[in-house]
């Protein structure tokens, strides 16, 4: 899936995405990413949906989101709300969706200037 909207002050830029893989700034992740527009972190931490710990949510918290997006990769899954209370704690919002549709929230958010955390498993 190309994404093709490119505006906002972001640095770092969502390209592609595809079940194996996420395009951001002309390089290429394998492997669970930490977004925002201005930082990206490689690898993120859990290596699948099955393996997520609040330690994983806790790193978002540094970023001082508004917003936090959750890519649970190909299907939408739920995690145990327990596991990021620290968020919903601290009043910010979570929203959790499959990886291609948290790719295209984030970039729409990031055009318009929000503070996005978005955390993306494959």
């Amino acid at each position: 899936m190309e994404i093709s909207l490119d505006n906002g002050s972001g640095t770092f830029r969502i390209q592609s995405y595809e079940k194996t893989c996420i395009r951001v700034n002309d390089l290429t992740y394998s492997q669970p990413i930490l977004i925002t527009p201005d930082h990206l972190r490689s690898p993120w931490g859990p290596s699948s949906f099955e393996t997520l710990m609040p330690e994983y949510f806790e790193i978002m918290l540094t970023y001082n989101p508004q917003v936090v997006l959750l890519g649970t990769g190909e299907k939408l899954r739920f995690p145990n709300p327990d596991l990021y209370s620290q968020l919903t704690k601290a009043e910010i919002g979570v929203e959790v969706m499959n990886t291609a549709a948290a790719c295209r929230t984030y970039t729409l958010l990031m055009a318009e200037g929000r503070r996005v955390v978005c955390g993306l498993l494959l």
